[in-house]
């Protein structure tokens, strides 16, 4: 959530502001609820200090032995007039909270103009591409004798959902384990296991809700639960509502999980495959930092992703996104985007994001500014460290073999007893 003082003083920057993500704010109904707010709040405060003024009025006029019952009524009048005030002022509040909470993240200056991933900016590329004697498959055919099913998916819980046996669920299995021992052992995060259903306020904090709760999962016996969609919300939600010690910080997070997504506002792409489906695994890398600190871990995360990549010798290229396509709470996002053979082109792998103190405003998360001893909002980034199931299909497309077969990457085969071939 941005801070409500930057829409009173200076409206006109948001206005501009979200004009690069292609949001026209509708100013005429904020400023009248923030209008009518500002007298309804003079009017309470005028009521409150007329009432106590009458109160005080009461005790005297008793002491004298004065009727006071003139002026128990003008206080009992005073108090359902207040209530009615104070009742409408939380009403205009709600209605402003709520016009804030659909209001996206301010954008990062070094965030390009534009309005799609069309737009978006290469930064740099990794590794040459793949030269095959053959046409090379995608990993749907390479799998369908290797023990990726999708049928079988669709038939326990439905389309968007695979089952994986064999060598091909050992290979993902490995895929993760690498990621983990990297960013422990390596970068320093500390692993963290966390629930798999959140509740509203944690979504809300971290800006899934309300916007994007159509793209959530819910709990049929008691729907105030939603299926995670990333580890991003549970992990970050540790600081919610808390003050981190500056000597702690940086916090470094590093968790695997499921993820489930109804995908929604994905409605008929990427139908084919594990591109996009409802349940997937990821690792997720969460910072939580200060101010100061969050340019430098922005780099420093989508740099730890990128390391994986290297290891497994995959190509890939970083992008800047656009104005257009940088996600509601994000200030700035790298993608890091794998090359696939079997689709000849480069596809998402990982977002690393700087959501600055967006998110930690909904979360309440701050820090103790050890120069001033005042808690204040820190700074939270995350990225997929990587999207397990993505890095899998990209193992499968990248190592193929004309006869079909997946050579294993030369660093995952420790994790499968010495494997070097799957068949």
């Amino acid at each position: 959530m941005l801070d409500p003082r930057l829409f009173r003083s200076e409206l006109e920057l948001v206005q501009q502001q979200l004009k690069r993500r292609g949001i026209d704010f509708d100013a005429e109904t904020y400023l009248g609820l923030e209008n009518r707010r500002k007298d309804i709040q003079v009017k309470t405060q005028e009521l409150q200090n007329e009432r106590n003024t009458r109160s005080k009025a009461i005790g005297q006029a008793k002491a004298k032995g004065e009727d006071i019952q003139p002026l128990l009524d003008q206080v009992q009048d005073l108090g359902e007039a207040l209530k009615a005030a104070e009742t409408e002022l939380g009403e205009i509040q709600v209605q402003l909270n709520s016009i804030m909470e659909g209001v996206p993240n301010i954008l990062d200056e070094a965030v390009p103009s534009g309005k799609s991933e069309a737009d978006n900016v290469e930064i740099s590329r990794w590794g040459d591409l793949p030269q095959f004697s053959f046409t090379p498959k995608d990993h749907v055919d390479l799998g369908e004798l290797l023990g990726m099913n999708f049928e079988l998916g669709a038939k326990i819980a439905s389309a968007r959902f695979v089952v994986l046996t064999g060598k091909l669920a050992t290979l993902q299995r490995a895929i993760i384990q690498l990621m983990l021992d990297t960013h422990i052992n390596e970068h320093g995060y500390q692993e963290t296991y966390v629930p798999f259903l959140a509740n509203a306020d944690s979504l809300r904090g971290t800006g899934q809700l309300p916007k994007f709760e159509a793209d959530l999962f819910t709990v049929k016996n008691d729907p105030s639960f939603y299926l995670i969609p990333t580890a991003e919300v549970p992990v970050t939600n540790i600081v919610r509502d808390v003050i981190v010690d500056a000597k702690q910080m940086p916090l470094k997070y590093v968790c695997h999980s499921p993820c489930f997504r109804s995908e929604a506002g994905a409605y008929g792409s990427d139908v084919r495959g594990m591109i996009r489906q409802h349940q997937f695994e990821k690792v997720e890398l969460v910072q939580i930092v200060t101010p100061e600190q969050s340019v430098q871990a922005h780099e420093e995360l989508t740099n730890h992703a990128e390391t994986i990549l290297k290891k497994l010798k995959l190509p890939f290229r970083k992008v800047l996104l656009c104005a257009g396509d940088t996600g509601f709470s994000s200030a700035k996002t790298y993608d890091l985007e794998v090359w696939l053979p079997g689709q000849q082109k480069y596809r998402e792998i990982s977002s690393c994001s700087n959501f600055k103190d967006f998110q930690a405003r909904r979360l309440q998360a701050r820090w103790r500014n050890p120069e001033t001893g005042k808690p204040e909002l820190l700074h939270t980034l995350n990225g997929s460290g990587l999207a397990a199931g993505r890095t899998l299909i990209a193992v499968m497309e990248n190592y193929q073999n004309a006869d079909g077969t997946i050579t294993v990457p030369e660093v995952l085969r420790p994790y499968m007893g010495g494997l070097n071939r799957i068949d």
